[in-house]
């Protein structure tokens, strides 16, 4: 076994087993560990050092309880506190959470953090620690707890479509779940504790169906609630939706996506703590019915993990909460009271926020001249102690019984004296600033005044302007006292969507989103200018969810939107001012929105026993800055007349009950319609239209096998039609959806008779006049019957007679009348100019006519001899040709060359000309039936007679 660890103190050694040994909650004397020289340490080389006990089995927490050193003993090997080299202590419970219940394990996983937890909805596992820091931070009015929620895709079986295969930096969602978990817990943390806590959750398996940020709400509660951290109260959360006009508690992701509110609550068992969601103009009254069922899930919830608690929870913390001395509070107030009055009066923010800053550093120079202030970390009670003053000194080297011991710490006294009554000034500043808040408090209660002079439930000054950015499709100027946004909107094709990539929605497209920007400036700061923080996501995604219900769908404007909210003023509230100036300059882009919406934060003042009352809240309407950081509440609700869109409120006391919030939510209902009659009064007001430099989009409904026309192979064609007419982009869907984007009419218009030719449902049987011979090849010419839109002519249907090539009849850029004569299985069109000519009619040319006009203009040639009968002629008993009247075929004449009439018979050499004429060679050398006895046809009618006037009769 280890010697027994004694506190030297006073002279004294005390046992750490002894109940005698002091607590030193208020001695600004630091301590130090000794080995008791009655017990000797088996393990001589450790003996020496210091620095070897916690290799044996030794637990030291520092604390600020006065600047002591706590050291805990325990046995070589671990216990259950030490986490490594313990045997599994684990412990499951199950939760009711909504209609079904979770699974709750912890002492497996995670030993070595404060606590940790496993929590198992379905197959939906969930991981979250705490673990605290072994020193504490600077003193702040700021509890240093740090929040870091992460979805690993490999949850779900998959992994990042991108480069980076590992996750990095937080997403969106991953963000605002990380404020979820953060903001109901902060109200439950005591002033004074400065250690810094982390709360980390993984979430470890996914299965599509029970949502993970919500559940890892109550998963930190219970980590919190079993670790070491003084917090006063159990929290847990859950999630509210509205599906056929009935609430479900923790509904899954598909009932969600028929929800018309998700509403995520988080509370204690007797108050609720924060709320945050948005809704289809769900009325005051729906949304407290939502919030009282969640209520009471919370509260169930709370009471099983308090079981689990007293099972298995550590001891808390409290010992290491420091707060600044009372006769602080005392003294400060003496000093700066009537100047706190007089400051607080001003209405102006960068004035009234340089005469405390004034204030204060006169109050930090008189206790410094006093001799009350020092700029040490470390500060004294209020009794003067005479203890020995002692101090560590670890470098000295003294010999003890001729061994150099170099390793221990030793104690030198030195001398008594009185110690002073001492202020950190860092303590000052708290108190200062905690004064302050109580006078604001004060002067609104008591005299039904504001900081700018307001009664509680007026709204400061609103003008708001439109169109001021030439350039930019939409835009508005939003003030509201000394709260400024500037609201920018674009519009875009589907290249402009966000893309998100996450466990529950996978690589989907938003085509509205809002950006929210907080730079330095907007409050007279100046700060380093980086990626955006937590609260500009956070805030950016509330407004982005007040605005979306007003939107039109995809079909009606097929627009994406983005707006930019650019904070250039701010004085609270400027969340909602987003919402407002979004609104307006959305109505200057063009939009066609459903209803006008806007923004409000409303704000709360406890009546409490400080004042003299009895805890009454006082609602205020349209809190500034001042009042969010120094009041009790920040409700924001966005909406119109009739309903809610967007909600969220944080709480920074114990909670709210249903009444109160009630009575805020029907406030924040007047101060919406105000706003929105003020909105109405832009100058100059929306120009409802789209502008002149906005993208033109238009959306065409094709059959989804046509798609793939549109396409073509390797998306060859639908470049070539952004190439040939100027767009700036086509987009296809699955479904049939196309989407042209232009920036002009004239390429856009081109483009859709492109599309629409493409995409047009050909007959068999239909005839296209006047088309284009776009190419020809050996075995035909592909003519154009649309544009874009091509079929092939064989060269057998080019022609009611043989041809060797396709040239011979039609040549690139002639025009055609052409039919359709048949579609294959892969869609291609096989059309013919044979179905449409005269069977066997031929030009004076040789060639056929065109549907236009003919070829070649050139003289007939007389030597040609040309059939037209089409009925069998009767002879008479001569052999004559008789005239058989309407049913008869007129005899057909062809004059001839001079040079072949003077004989009165056809020369030879003119027959063979003409035999050859119609007797050409196919390519095989072979002629085929139809030539042949159109040959013998042509034999036969050569005349044989002379020349009766200079004609010759054929029969």
């Amino acid at each position: 076994m280890l010697a027994n660890p004694t506190l030297r103190h006073g002279g004294r050694a005390y046992p750490l087993s002894s109940p005698s040994a002091p607590l030193f909650l208020s001695s600004p004397w630091r301590t130090s560990l000794l080995i008791a020289s009655s017990r000797v340490c088996p393990f001589p080389p450790f003996s020496r050092s210091f620095s070897s006990f916690p290799s044996l089995g030794w637990k030291r927490r520092r604390s600020r309880v006065g600047g002591s050193l706590e050291s805990v003993p325990c046995e070589v090997g671990g216990s259950a506190d030490d986490g490594a080299g313990t045997v599994s202590n684990k412990v499951s419970v199950e939760i009711p959470f909504g209609n079904r219940r979770i699974l709750v394990e912890t002492g497996h996983i995670g030993r070595q953090a404060s606590a940790s937890v496993t929590v198992t909805d379905g197959e939906t596992i969930l991981y979250c620690s705490v673990c605290l820091s072994d020193v504490p931070s600077e003193p702040s009015d700021f509890f240093p707890l740090t929040v870091n929620y992460q979805e690993r895709l490999s949850a779900a079986g998959r992994t990042s479509g991108g480069f980076f295969k590992r996750e990095g930096r937080a997403k969106d969602h991953e963000v605002l779940a990380c404020r979820l978990i953060d903001r109901p817990l902060r109200p439950t943390m005591p002033k004074g504790f400065y250690y810094e806590t982390q709360i980390l959750s993984w979430v470890f398996s996914y299965d599509g169906i029970h949502s993970p940020d919500c559940l890892a709400v109550t998963a930190a509660g219970i980590a919190v609630a079993l670790s070491e951290v003084p917090n006063t109260k159990i929290i847990a959360g859950v999630r509210i939706g509205l599906v056929g006009q009935k609430f479900l508690v923790n509904p899954t992701t598909k009932e969600m996506e028929e929800s018309e509110l998700d509403l995520i609550i988080a509370g204690t068992d007797s108050a609720i703590l924060m709320i945050e969601g948005y809704c289809n103009f769900l009325t005051e009254e729906r949304l407290l019915e939502a919030v009282e069922i969640g209520q009471v899930a919370i509260r169930e919830i709370c009471y099983e993990v308090e079981s689990l608690v007293k099972k298995c929870g550590k001891r808390k913390l409290v010992e290491a909460i420091k707060l600044p001395p009372i006769e602080l509070y005392r003294h400060v107030e003496d000093i700066s009271g009537h100047d706190l009055v007089k400051a607080l009066q001003i209405k102006n923010k960068i004035p009234r926020r340089k005469a405390l800053l004034a204030i204060e550093e006169n109050v930090l120079t008189i206790l410094t001249e006093e001799g009350y202030v020092s700029k040490e970390e470390t500060t004294g009670g209020v009794e003067v102690s005479e203890d020995v003053y002692e101090e560590e000194d670890e470098d000295e080297v003294i010999v003890v019984d001729g061994e150099v011991d170099e390793g221990d710490v030793h104690i030198k006294p030195i001398s008594r004296k009185p110690v002073p009554l001492l202020f950190s000034e860092v303590d000052v500043k708290l108190v200062f600033k905690e004064v302050t808040s109580k006078f604001l408090r004060k002067r609104i209660v008591e005299g039904g005044k504001r900081s700018d002079g307001r009664s509680p439930s007026e709204i400061r000054p609103i003008n708001s302007q439109c169109r001021l950015l030439p350039r930019a499709h939409g835009s508005a100027l939003f003030t509201r006292g000394e709260t400024q946004s500037l609201a920018v909107v674009t519009l875009g094709d589907k290249q402009m969507a966000q893309r998100i990539d996450n466990l529950v929605d996978t690589e989907e497209l938003k085509r509205f989103y809002l950006q929210y920007s907080f730079p330095p400036s907007c409050v007279g700061e100046v700060r380093r200018m980086g990626a955006p923080s937590r609260r500009e996501i956070g805030h950016g995604i509330l407004a982005e969810r007040a605005l979306e219900p007003i939107l039109p769908s995809e079909e009606q404007f097929p627009y994406t939107i983005r707006v930019e909210s650019t904070i250039t003023e701010s004085n609270g509230s400027s969340s909602m001012a987003s919402v407002c100036g979004g609104c307006l300059a959305l109505l200057d882009a063009g939009v066609p929105i459903k209803n006008s919406v806007a923004g409000i934060a409303m704000g709360m003042v406890l009546d409490t026993k400080e004042f003299g009352g009895d805890g009454t809240p006082l609602i205020l309407s349209d809190i500034s800055g001042s009042e969010d950081a120094s009041g009790d509440m920040d409700l924001k609700v966005a909406g119109d007349e009739n309903g809610i869109t967007a909600f969220q409120m944080d709480i920074k006391v114990g909670g709210i009950t249903l009444p109160v919030m009630q009575q805020a939510l029907v406030e924040a209902r007047d101060g919406r319609k105000h706003v929105l009659a003020e909105m109405m009064k832009s100058s100059p007001s929306p120009s409802k239209q789209l502008s002149k430099y906005a993208p033109l989009i238009h959306v065409m409904k094709v059959r989804p096998d046509k798609v793939n026309i549109i396409i073509g192979s390797g998306g060859k064609k639908v470049k070539s039609i952004i190439e040939e007419t100027g767009v700036e982009a086509i987009d296809t869907q699955d479904d049939g959806l196309i989407k042209i984007t232009a920036k002009d009419s004239s390429s856009l218009e081109k483009s859709k008779a492109i599309i629409a030719n493409l995409t047009m449902v050909p007959t068999v049987g239909d005839i296209y006049r006047n088309c284009e011979i776009k190419s020809i090849a050996p075995y035909g010419a592909f003519v154009e019957i649309a544009p874009g839109r091509e079929g092939l002519c064989h060269i057998s249907e080019l022609s009611s007679t043989w041809l060797a090539k396709a040239e011979d009849v039609v040549n690139v850029g002639d025009r055609v009348d052409v039919k359709l004569i048949e579609i294959n299985e892969k869609g291609q069109l096989r059309l013919s100019r044979r179905a449409l000519l005269p069977d066997g009619d031929l030009d004076t040319s040789g060639k056929q006519k065109t549907s236009n006009s003919i070829k070649e203009n050139i003289p007939p040639r007389d030597d040609l001899v040309k059939i037209a009968a089409k009925k069998p002629l009767r002879k008479d008993e001569t052999g004559q040709i008789v005239d058989q009247g309407e049913n008869s075929e007129k005899n057909i004449t062809v004059p001839l060359k001079e040079a072949t009439s003077t004989q009165g018979k056809l020369s030879d050499k003119s027959k063979e000309k003409a035999i050859k004429k119609l007797a050409r060679p196919v390519r095989d050398g072979q002629l085929v039936n139809k030539q042949k006895k159109s040959i013998d046809k042509a034999v036969s009618v050569v005349p044989s007679k002379g020349i009766v006037n200079g004609e010759v009769k054929t029969g």
